[in-house]
């Protein structure tokens, strides 16, 4: 990123960027950043935009043969593109002796970096990777917003509100969008604010339905199901989420037993070091084999679901209630 930003402060070019990585938000404000400073102005003519698996190589490359209108660059988007997984060896090839007018901008959530053209990208441009930011700059990025719009918040308070965000950057973005106007008027921003409007994540609906089936407050567990149902969210992907839950846990117990640190296992999993902390707290509640058989228990109840052996609110009810306590 600091290369990034020190190419457009000094106006001095690679020709290819890929940024590739978890992190949306970040990924999209980079790919602007780049656009903005490579095109000049609004310039239509010369800024060509692509998106999705089936992009047309053939057209773009005839295009980064053409030199620009009345413009020094030619600049190509290129978002969600799957080239860097399979498929890219054409553009491989176009890049190692391209059109000097001709820049490119690719956007990947994926990347496999022994392909050719992720290497190709590698040798003669700049390839960033936005990873899941960790607890404290996801922190410091929320002070900043806050200090904007002369408000504050406590260390204390900024942790409630990433338990419901979760770490994902343009969720936590919407959330401190509502909670602003929220406060408006005043400067401080309360734990009280931010239960009363922050949206809690499906997932962590779930891992408190797993907290509290691990305590034996099946209750709990059932009203939280409920309250999912209530919100419209659809019995199967709940079930999906549960069975993603105790996969999850099982592989940071896996990871655990091997010796693995928090943050090793925050790196073998992808995601951040304090949400894999929590993951260990949760997965220390239950046993391997447990875990392993409601994940085998949760491909049951899908199957009997699609068999119509089991209305699929049901399913999930009777999975709740048997395999996990």
């Amino acid at each position: 990123m600091r290369q990034i930003n020190e190419d457009i402060k000094q106006n001095n070019f690679r020709q290819f960027y890929l940024l590739y990585g978890e992190e949306r938000y970040l990924r999209r404000q980079y790919r602007d950043k780049l656009r903005q400073a490579l095109c000049e102005g609004d310039d239509s003519l010369n800024t060509h935009v692509y998106s999705g698996k089936d992009v047309p190589l053939s057209e773009i490359i005839d295009l980064a043969e053409t030199l620009p209108f009345l413009a020094r660059r030619r600049v190509f988007l290129i978002t969600d593109s799957g080239l860097f997984k399979s498929g890219g060896e054409k553009m491989a090839e176009y890049l190692a002796a391209p059109c000097e007018s001709s820049f490119f901008v690719f956007t990947e959530s994926d990347v496999d970096k022994r392909s050719r053209l992720y290497k190709a990208v590698q040798s003669k441009g700049y390839a960033a990777e936005f990873k899941v930011q960790d607890e404290k700059t996801l922190k410091r990025w929320i002070a900043g917003i806050l200090t904007r719009e002369n408000m504050q918040i406590s260390e204390a308070t900024a942790a409630l509100f990433l338990s419901k965000t979760g770490t994902d950057m343009e969720n936590i973005q919407m959330e401190l969008e509502k909670l602003i106007c929220y406060c408006t008027g005043r400067n401080m921003v309360t734990a009280e604010d931010v239960e009363a409007i922050c949206t809690t994540r499906i997932s962590n609906h779930i891992f408190d339905m797993i907290n509290a089936i691990a305590a034996r407050q099946q209750k709990q567990a059932l009203a939280l199901y409920y309250d999912l149902l209530a919100l419209r969210e659809p019995p199967m992907r709940i079930l999906f989420l549960i069975a993603r839950q105790c996969n999850m846990l099982l592989q940071v117990k896996t990871l655990k037993n091997k010796g693995f640190d928090s943050r090793a296992i925050a790196s073998q999993i992808g995601t951040a070091p304090f949400v894999a902390g929590k993951y260990l707290a949760q997965a220390e509640k239950f046993k391997s084999s447990v875990l392993r058989n409601a994940v085998e228990k949760c491909v049951e109840a899908e199957e009997a679901v699609k068999t119509g052996q089991l209305n699929d609110i049901m399913s999930v009810e009777i999975l709740i209630l048997s395999v996990l306590s």
